[in-house]
C-alpha cells in the first residue's frame, strides 16, 4: 500500500500543524440536535473576569476560512479569490507563528452549554436564583416583594398557604397599600363562604330528605301512605337521636309534663323509661293491626295504665333491652300499614276512654313522639328541631278537630259553661278562630256548642292567635293555658274555655 490514497476532491481543511502535516483529513465533531439544548439562561452571567482564561478564537474567521481549535494560523488552502492573497503571505517564514488574536472585550453570546463546538468556555458558571424576580422593580428596597407580586399573592394570603416570610411581606404592604388591603378583605369573606361552620352532628330530617329524594327518583313498588309518613318520620328521628346515647345518657332523667284537666302534673323518670313508656302506648296500635302486643294478652288499653305497669315491671331495663323493641315495633307498624292496602286507614284504635281511627292513631303517636323526643333532648342539652311544617300542619289540625269533643266532655264534668246557642247536626254555630303562625300554621273555626255543629267564619265570636310550636305545647299539656295565647280578641270565656280544652288533649 505504497500508492497515494484517493480521497476524492479535495475540501478546504486546516493548515498545516507545527510538524509540517498537510491536507490531513478533519471529521467534524458531532453537532448537537435542536431538542438537547437546554433554554437560555433568564439572566445573563457576568461578564468573565480580565484574569480568568482567556475565550476560545471562533472556528470561523473573518475571511470565511475554517480555523483549527488547535492552531489559530490562516488555512493554506482558500475557495475565494480575495482569499488568496492572504494565504500565501501566511506561508512565508515571517509568519509561522500566527499571533494571538486580541482578547475581546465582551462575548457576543454566551450558549447554554460552554462546552460545545463553537461555545466559549466559562469558569464562572454562577446563576441569578429566582428569587431575584420578587426584588422591587421600583428599587425601594433589595430583596422586597413588588407590588405586582404582592397583589399576586393576595390569594393564597387569604386561603392561609402562603410561607412565613410571604405571609410577613404581604402583611406590611396591606398596612401601606389600601386597594390592597381592599381586596384581601373581599377575597378573606369570600374564603369564609367556602368554608361554612358546620357541627359535626348529622341533620335530624336527612334521612327523610334522602328517603324523599330516592322516592322521587324511583317510586317505592309499596310505599308508605302518606298519613302514615308522619310517623314514619318521627321516629326515624328519635331512633337518630338514641343511637348516640351512652349507658350515662339513657339513665338521665327526664322530666314528664302533662296537664290533668285542671292543673299542669308532672313526672320525673328516664331515657330508658320514656323509650318504654312509647313502646307501651304504640302497642295499642299494633294490637289494632294484629301484631303482638309488648305487655302480652290482656294487658290494659288505658295508656296511662299500660305505662305504669311497665315501669312497675321493667323499670331496671337496659339500653338495648328497650331501644331495640321499640325500634323494631315501629318499623313493624309502618310495614304492616303499608302492605294492608288504603281500607286500613279508618281502622279503630281505642284507648279505653275513647277510639280513634288508625291514620289518626298513627298521627298522634307521631305527635307524641316528637314530643318526648324533645323531653329527652332537653335532659342531655341536646338541640332537636320541630317536624317539617307539612307533618306539623296535620298535627295541629287533629287536635284542632279534637277540641269541639274535648269542650263537650269537659262541659259534661262541669268544667266549662253550659252552650250558649244549640243548632241541628251539621248546622254553623258559634266558632272561634283559631289562627296558628310560623312553619304548619293555617286558621281552623272551633264549634263552641256542639260538637256536631259546623265552625263558621261567619258565626265567629272570639280569635285566638298562637305559634305553631307553641300551640303543640299547649295541646301536650307542657304550657300553662294561660301563658300560652299570644293574641285574644273576642269572648273571653270562649277563649278561656277552648285553650282548657286544647290543654286537657295532654295526657301522660
Amino acid at each position: 500500500m505504497n500508492g497515494p490514497i484517493d480521497n476524492g476532491p479535495e475540501e478546504p481543511g486546516p493548515p498545516a500543524d507545527r510538524d509540517g502535516i498537510r491536507n490531513a483529513p478533519r471529521i467534524p465533531a458531532p453537532r448537537p440536535a435542536a431538542d438537547d439544548l437546554d433554554p437560555l439562561p433568564r439572566h445573563p452571567h457576568p461578564p468573565p473576569s480580565s484574569h480568568g482564561p482567556r475565550p476560545r478564537p471562533e472556528p470561523f474567521g473573518s475571511d470565511g476560512a475554517i480555523h483549527s481549535p488547535e492552531q489559530h494560523g490562516p488555512p493554506e488552502r482558500v475557495d475565494r479569490p480575495e482569499a488568496r492573497e492572504f494565504a500565501e503571505s501566511a506561508e512565508s517564514p515571517d509568519s509561522a507563528e500566527p499571533a494571538e488574536p486580541a482578547e475581546p472585550a465582551e462575548p457576543e453570546h454566551r450558549p447554554a452549554h460552554p462546552g460545545r463546538p463553537g461555545a466559549p468556555e466559562h469558569t464562572d458558571r454562577t446563576t441569578v436564583p429566582p428569587e431575584a424576580d420578587m426584588s422591587q422593580e421600583s428599587g425601594s428596597g433589595a430583596g422586597t416583594p413588588s407590588h405586582s407580586v404582592l397583589k399576586s399573592l393576595l390569594g393564597a394570603w387569604a386561603l392561609a398557604a402562603c410561607s412565613t416570610e410571604e405571609t410577613a411581606a404581604v402583611e406590611v404592604h396591606l398596612g401601606e397599600c389600601a386597594p390592597c388591603a381592599d381586596e384581601a378583605l373581599r377575597l378573606r369573606d369570600a374564603v369564609g363562604l367556602l368554608h361554612p361552620g358546620r357541627d359535626l352532628d348529622l341533620d335530624p330530617l336527612l334521612r327523610f330528605r334522602v328517603l324523599e329524594n330516592c322516592l322521587g327518583r324511583r317510586p317505592a313498588r309499596i310505599p308508605v301512605p302518606e298519613w302514615a309518613s308522619p310517623y314514619d318520620s318521627e321516629t326515624a328521628r328519635l331512633d337518630a337521636l338514641l343511637r348516640d346515647f351512652g349507658e350515662s345518657e339513657w339513665k338521665a332523667p327526664v322530666e314528664l309534663k302533662w296537664f290533668n284537666g285542671t292543673r299542669l302534673a308532672h313526672r320525673t323518670t328516664t331515657v330508658s323509661g320514656v323509650i318504654g313508656h312509647l313502646l307501651t302506648v304504640d302497642g295499642l296500635v299494633a294490637g289494632a293491626l294484629g301484631l303482638d302486643d309488648p305487655l302480652g294478652r290482656g294487658a290494659p288499653h288505658s295508656p296511662t295504665r299500660r305505662t305504669e305497669e311497665f315501669w312497675r315491671n321493667e323499670a331496671h331495663q337496659s339500653m338495648d333491652e328497650v331501644h331495640s323493641p321499640w325500634r323494631d315495633q315501629s318499623h313493624a307498624l309502618v310495614r304492616t300499614v303499608s302492605f294492608a292496602g288504603r281500607g286500613v286507614a279508618e281502622l279503630s284504635v281505642s284507648y279505653g276512654d275513647f277510639s280513634l281511627p288508625l291514620r289518626d292513631s298513627l298521627l298522634d303517636r307521631a305527635f307524641e313522639c316528637w314530643l318526648h323526643a324533645d323531653d329527652i333532648a332537653d335532659a342531655v342539652d341536646y338541640p332537636y328541631d320541630p317536624p317539617r311544617g307539612s307533618h306539623l300542619n296535620r298535627m295541629i289540625d287533629l287536635a284542632a278537630r279534637l277540641l269541639p269533643a274535648t269542650l263537650a266532655a269537659r262541659r259534661r264534668q262541669g268544667l266549662a259553661s253550659p252552650p250558649k246557642e244549640l243548632v241541628t247536626a251539621g248546622a254553623p254555630g258559634r266558632s272561634l278562630r283559631l289562627e296558628v303562625e310560623g312553619a304548619g300554621g293555617g286558621n281552623w273555626y272551633i264549634a263552641l256548642d256542639s260538637p256536631a255543629a259546623l265552625g263558621s267564619p261567619d258565626h265567629t265570636v272570639a280569635q285566638v292567635a298562637l305559634e305553631g310550636v307553641e300551640f303543640c305545647k299547649l295541646v301536650a299539656g307542657h304550657v300553662s293555658p294561660r301563658d300560652a295565647a299570644a293574641g285574644q280578641d273576642g269572648d273571653r270565656e270562649a277563649i278561656n274555655e277552648v285553650l282548657l280544652a286544647a290543654a286537657s288533649l295532654g295526657r301522660l
